[in-house]
């Protein structure tokens, strides 16, 4: 399917409208499906020319919930529904229902997108500098003395292991 542009739908719709042409021959003239057509005269029944803008949208819970009460108190369908709160696809009203069904309110809830931020511990290692003689700064001492003792005892390893080992080449 290509894309088409605000002009050439507000054409194809208008035609509709004017009753030049049915649903069937304009989607066909288009070479779109009827339904996508029937979804376009949908929107625009409902919500005017300024419906084919489709900005990206982040829904709050409530506005969510809302869509869906009216759903089920109404009988629409998801497709009307979409029309009738300008939700470019009607998808995304099933699968806020399928949520709620299957997880509950909380599932509805936007979550956060990308990747969190490091400022905030960078901050709290920056803040935390302990000073000399407390608690904090005696347990940070231990931690690097067992490190380091960890580490020499690896090593000591390591360095017997080699002597040990058959494959040992000898010097002249």
């Amino acid at each position: 399917m290509s894309k088409f542009t605000l002009e050439e739908i507000n054409e194809a719709v208008e035609h509709y409208f004017n009753g030049k042409e049915t649903a069937k021959d304009i989607a066909k003239s288009l070479g779109i499906n009827q339904s996508t057509f029937n979804e376009w005269i949908k929107h625009y029944e409902h919500n005017g020319l300024s419906v084919y803008v489709k900005p990206y949208t982040s829904y709050t819970l409530e506005f969510k919930l809302n869509v869906l009460k009216y759903m089920t108190e109404n009988g629409t369908s998801s497709y009307e529904t979409a029309a009738i709160f300008n939700i470019p696809s009607p998808s995304n009203i099933r699968t806020w229902k399928r949520k709620l069904e299957a997880q509950g309110i909380d599932a509805l809830q936007s979550k956060k997108k990308g990747r969190p931020t490091l400022k905030k511990e960078v901050k709290k290692q920056l803040k935390i500098i302990p000073t000399e003689g407390s608690v904090e700064a005696l347990e940070a001492r231990i931690k690097q003395l067992e490190m380091e003792n960890e580490y020499l005892k690896k090593l000591n390893a390591l360095v017997q292991n080699k002597e040990k080992s058959p494959n040992k080449t000898k010097r002249t």
